[in-house]
């Protein structure tokens, strides 16, 4: 029986993943996204040109790969440290090689996709934005500390 602590923590790792894997059949495509993206671009902008608004869909399909994998390098930092709290370096690397691992073994996915294609640029896309995660929390628990000692000490002790 799974421990519901380790359930708690797992599973939005296991559902973004999931979810990426999804991200990575024929659905999600340059073709397919083309389709909804580039008019919606069009619609927006419309003094794009066509070369526009083709760069446009690559730019958001790339800025794409390091928003997700930020989202999943924050959920795995979450479930590698469990029940402590902070952050420590080990749990960020933890975190970056596992999403690094993941985005390897996705693009080896998309190989099997007839419209799709493994690059790989873009797992350095997917491991810059697990970085950038490990970054953000890091710089985030750096303004907590410091916020804690611009108020003096806690009242109990005083």
């Amino acid at each position: 029986m799974l421990n519901s602590n380790w359930l708690r923590r797992w599973a939005p790792v296991i559902l973004a993943a999931m979810v990426m894997w999804i991200f990575s059949t024929e659905l999600f495509s340059d073709e397919h996204t083309g389709r909804v993206v580039v008019p919606l671009l069009h619609w927006l902008f419309p003094w794009m040109t066509p070369r526009m608004l083709l760069l446009g869909h690559k730019a958001i399909r790339k800025l794409a790969h390091v928003f997700v994998y930020f989202v999943f390098g924050v959920f795995l930092l979450r479930a590698i440290r469990g029940d402590n709290k902070g952050w420590k370096w080990w749990w960020a690397a933890a975190a970056i090689g596992l999403a690094g691992g993941y985005a390897a073994v996705d693009e080896i996915h998309q190989s099997f996709t007839r419209s799709r294609h493994p690059s790989v640029r873009d797992v350095m896309l997917d491991v810059f934005g697990a970085l950038a995660a490990q970054l953000a929390l890091w710089m985030h628990g750096r303004w907590r500390e410091r916020g804690k000692g611009l108020n003096g000490p806690p009242p109990e002790a005083a």
